[in-house]
């Protein structure tokens, strides 16, 4: 039996076939260009999953289910994505516009709940009882797993740490309230505090990594010219983990989850962020004369996880 899982991100969609061993045997990928209407996105995602079913050596034939991880909050009984900012999607019934297209039967998920059911299973979470996932991403993803189920609240929105406010009457998020985590621990918030460190700090090395192209800053290029020796980079660094770890450590204190992980494209800096968020974590966390604490780690399977959780959602 194979099935189809789809990350749906901000900046790409990525299907992918998924075998009885957890393994992806076949992929496609499409730009995403969001926000645009679903029905666009949706004929995207159809064409990512051929695209995948085709390298596996395939057909739709073989295929038993789809599972999607989309931005936003799903209502898992209705199959409506109600909500999802990054993707300007409000009550989108997309079950039944993808069920229309496939032919077979799709479930959906909040993309971040997937990357996390995929780590939790197959993953940095294998073996333990809860868990949690970050992907510092375009935005801020998280996804709370315990005893192998995404925990979805009342309404299928829970988990959506990255809206918790972190800076009172601080920058806009696009959710609508100001100061989320989401507006300074993501890819893109350190990218604009990047930025913004180059445009204060002309004889910054970060600008040479970019060869005098401000355009071309990604979330690497403070880490790049920090290990150079950059002052600057140094203190954009310090403040954007120093954010990642507050919102690390209010999970901590909600959830004492046995492990949280983090993954996102910032998550390749491997210890050179965990170092300091431990450190960080260990001295401001409400638990800190408990024997048995959190494990924190980078996520193991990469861009893989999300799609591996989205294949998973029939289980």
């Amino acid at each position: 039996m194979y099935r189809i899982g789809v990350d749906l991100g901000g900046t790409n969609i990525v299907a992918g076939v998924i075998d009885e061993s957890l393994n992806i045997i076949g992929k496609g990928k499409m730009k995403a260009r969001t926000p645009r209407p679903a029905d666009e996105i949706f004929a995207d995602i159809e064409q990512a999953a051929i695209m995948a079913v085709q390298e596996a050596g395939l057909s739709m034939d073989d295929i038993i289910s789809i599972g999607v991880g989309t931005p936003g909050s799903v209502n898992k009984n209705t199959g409506y994505i109600e909500f999802a900012n990054n993707l300007d999607f409000k009550k989108v019934p997309a079950k039944e516009m993808l069920e229309k297209r496939f032919k077979k039967p799709v479930y959906l998920d909040n993309d971040a709940n997937c990357a996390a059911l995929g780590e939790a299973i197959a993953g940095a979470g294998k073996g333990v009882s809860s868990f949690v996932a970050i992907t510092l991403g375009t935005g801020v993803g998280s996804g709370i797993i315990i005893d192998g189920k995404i925990v979805g609240g009342v309404n299928f929105a829970a988990g959506e740490m990255g809206h918790m406010v972190i800076s009172e009457g601080g920058e806009q998020c696009n959710c609508g309230r100001r100061g989320c985590w989401e507006r300074y621990a993501s890819a893109t918030a350190l990218v604009a505090q990047t930025k913004d460190a180059m445009r204060l700090n002309q004889d910054s090395k970060m600008w040479e990594e970019v060869e005098d192209n401000i355009d071309r800053v990604s979330g690497r290029t403070a880490f790049d010219a920090m290990r150079k020796g950059d002052e600057t980079a140094k203190k954009v660094v310090a403040q954007y983990i120093y954010y990642v770890s507050v919102g690390i450590i209010n999970i901590i204190n909600a959830l004492q989850p046995e492990v949280l992980c983090v993954g996102g494209g910032i998550s390749n800096e491997g210890e050179e962020l965990l170092v300091p968020i431990r450190t960080h974590v260990e001295r401001e966390r409400y638990s800190i004369y408990a024997t048995k604490q959190t494990k924190i780690c980078s996520a193991v399977l990469g861009n893989d996880a999300g799609v591996i959780g989205a294949g998973l959602l029939d289980f």
